[in-house]
């Protein structure tokens, strides 16, 4: 290990709009050997989320904000090549927040910070652990069942619908006896969700103005009794026009708003007295709050994959050097399903 070479992408400046190129250094050094208690894992696979464009930007937020010159934040699955914690062992497979580098150098002090736990191969793939068995999968999990409530008979909807998130909801709702209904964008995702992952409807929202509205009149005539809502803005405002008496609207995130030049959500939604009105709730949530229980829903969510009852798919770009701009599709849209990063092959 000790000529291997360390290639990391480092935040270099805070991106004014979309995050591009620039606002990264480059940097390569020699892999470094963990101290007492400390772990190095060569890093396999990294989630690349929506989030990430939230954690660039200084503020108050549920996490820190990545310091400038600070590798990048992200998830990632690897496995161990070095270790002097008697909790892992070389050729272990681990999860956790590894940075976006070819290497991962953990801390003794800070190996529960990161979230460093060993995984199964023989219950995902290396994907799926970044998917339905990761960050997202628990998202969707906890966010439509512990936030959003949602039980039998309810009408779900969810927009993002064929990203990480989405296809996790529209899924699970089904599996709980729910109506799920997905917004997604272009013909190929809708049929995708349709007759793939078993929604009862999908609604293209570039198929022109008005589609989303018209869409959720024909199917959600009674209205929408959870809204699991990943984009915000216009979306947002047409499904609050829609919600059924006691719905919930579960506030995953926005990705239509990260990239704007203020680095904040441009305005509130424009419908809110609907929540009076239909004497709903809006809640935003945080996956990192249910980590605790993280193990009860991995052990359900491995059961649906095992028996079929839920799918997972992964867009894969190949290569570290390609980070910029494969996180740049998850704001354009190019991705299709969930996006990971591969850094090196197993």
């Amino acid at each position: 290990m000790s000529t291997a070479t360390n290639r990391q992408f480092r935040l270099a400046s805070r991106p004014r709009g979309a995050a591009t190129r620039e606002n990264f250094s480059f940097h390569a050094e020699p892999v470094a050997q963990p101290a007492e208690d400390g772990v190095l894992v060569k890093n396999l696979m990294l989630s690349l989320d929506p989030a990430m464009r939230g954690w660039m930007n200084e503020g108050r937020s549920y996490i820190p904000p990545v310091g400038i010159g600070e590798v990048m934040r992200a998830g990632g699955v690897g496995r161990v090549v070095a270790s002097r914690n008697a909790a892992f062992a070389v050729g272990d497979v681990v999860h956790g927040t590894l940075g976006v580098q070819d290497y991962a150098l953990v801390p003794g002090d800070e190996v529960k910070r990161s979230g460093l736990v060993k995984i199964d191969l023989g219950v995902g793939t290396p994907g799926q652990w970044l998917n339905v068995l990761g960050m997202p999968g628990m998202t969707g999990y906890f966010g439509l069942l512990d936030v959003g409530l949602a039980q039998a008979g309810d009408t779900v909807v969810v927009s993002g619908a064929a990203g990480a998130v989405g296809q996790t909801v529209g899924q699970l709702a089904k599996i709980k006896g729910c109506r799920a209904i997905g917004i997604a964008g272009g013909p190929a995702k809708c049929e995708w969700v349709v007759k793939e992952l078993g929604f009862d409807a999908c609604i293209d929202y570039k198929a022109g103005p008005g589609a989303v509205r018209e869409g959720l009149k024909e199917h959600a005539p009674k209205g929408v009794d959870v809204y699991f809502d990943n984009v915000g803005g216009e979306i947002l405002d047409t499904v609050m026009a829609k919600l059924a008496r006691k719905a919930r609207i579960v506030i995953c995130g926005a990705i239509s708003q990260y990239n704007n030049a203020n680095s904040a959500p441009a305005a509130g939604p424009r419908n809110y007295l609907s929540l009076l009105v239909n004497r709903a709730r809006m809640e935003g949530m945080v996956v990192f709050d249910y980590a605790d229980r993280y193990p009860v829903a991995i052990a359900e969510m491995a059961g649906y994959l095992k028996d079929g009852r839920m799918k997972s798919r992964e867009d894969i770009v190949p290569g570290l050097e390609n980070f910029p701009e494969a996180l740049g599709k998850l704001f354009s849209g190019e991705n299709f399903g969930k996006l990971v990063l591969e850094v090196a092959q197993d």
